[in-house]
């Protein structure tokens, strides 16, 4: 599906980790791997350091952070924000919807709109296709799209298949009117035959979570995890983003009418340094155009890794000067979202650290 909009801007974006680093050279006795095998994983896909909350932390912990930090600057007062968009995977409760919560605790006004997405690695897409929605009504000048989770929670340290790549964190993106009125270009696809190929097996109300789902096991891999932690299946996952995203990627410049040499840079999801290669080399794209190192020094974030991306890599770029880019994320449901769009000069790009102490106190 391709849709459009005119005259929607990106004027902020923060991005809030936790201040634990994990090594991975400190994570190989985990594994049930020979340390040989596991450093050639390492140098393959990227894999260094990532940063893991503690285990008292809230992935709505980072967005109370970082409203904080919003207002404490000045970057937005409180009652600019007409609507909040929360996206993430690791809700403070089932019930109720934990956008209501950071509205309360930060002080939001009450005259606001305030709704949770379920969605993990295509979720800053989906945030900004709700935001331009809602800035299509008069009524609604900003728009708060807060992206945020505690994956490691959810992964066992011995499954040496997910854990070295997940991190933890949180962003915030305020999304308003432009007065360039420049076109934005979406897309968005849904693969819900293939949605198990990420998912965590138990918890929900299809299969509880009890003292046997919190059982480990061994898969045929070699992995340990149990039916309580996330599982993917990397070969299905590779497959996918290999076989749709350049097909994707080529439905939005045939609707922008744009060539590849005229996009700046590619900022999609990062899974990992090895799929992102091998997805730059296919769709021959030069590497420094797709950054691929989120991962490697963060680790795979879910929702917020295209924020992160550009908070990291493009900070000083995208404070002096507008870029043409295209956004891309894939992954859980099976999901594929993009965007070309104009960044206009972001003059606000940050990134914070959620101190352990200020975790602790938000309970």
């Amino acid at each position: 599906m391709n849709f459009n909009f005119i005259g929607k801007k990106i004027s902020s974006i923060t991005s809030i980790l936790p201040e634990n680093e994990s090594f991975f050279d400190d994570e190989i006795s985990n594994y049930n791997f020979p340390p040989k095998k596991s450093r050639i994983l390492k140098e393959l896909m990227g894999y260094e350091k990532h940063r893991v909350a503690s285990p008292n932390t809230l992935a709505s912990d980072f967005i109370i952070a970082g409203f904080e930090h919003l207002f404490t600057n000045n970057i937005i007062e409180k009652d600019e924000i007409d609507a909040f968009i929360y996206v993430t995977q690791s809700p403070d409760y089932l019930v109720p919807q934990t956008s209501t919560i950071i509205q309360h605790k930060v002080g939001l006004k009450k005259d606001i709109l305030c709704f949770d997405l379920n969605q993990g690695c295509a979720g800053f897409i989906h945030g900004l296709f709700q935001a331009f929605f809602m800035l299509e009504n008069p009524k609604i000048q900003k728009v708060a799209i807060a992206n945020s989770d505690v994956l490691s929670h959810k992964v066992n340290k011995k499954d040496r298949n997910s854990y070295p790549l997940v991190g933890d964190g949180g962003s915030i993106a305020i999304v308003e009117a432009s007065k360039i009125k420049n076109e934005i270009f979406c897309f968005n696809q849904t693969f819900g035959e293939n949605a198990l190929a990420i998912s965590i097996p138990a918890g929900g109300f299809k299969l509880p979570s009890t003292d046997a789902t919190a059982k480990d096991f061994e898969d045929e891999d070699g992995n340990i995890r149990s039916l309580n932690n996330l599982v993917m299946q990397g070969a299905s996952v590779f497959s996918f983003v290999q076989e749709y995203v350049p097909v994707m990627v080529d439905s939005l410049l045939k609707e922008a009418k744009l060539s590849k040499e005229e996009i700046d840079y590619f900022l999609f999801h990062q899974p990992n340094k090895f799929m992102l290669e091998k997805l730059a080399d296919k769709m021959q794209i030069p590497h420094h155009k797709m950054p691929n190192n989120i991962v490697q020094n963060f680790g795979n974030g879910s929702g917020i890794t295209i924020p992160l991306n550009i908070c990291f890599n493009l900070s000083s770029d995208a404070k002096k000067n507008p870029l043409k880019v295209c956004l891309g994320g894939f992954g859980v449901g099976l999901t594929l979202s993009g965007i070309i769009m104009d960044l206009e000069k972001i003059p606000h790009l940050q990134l914070i650290t959620l101190k352990e102490s200020y975790a602790n106190l938000t309970e």
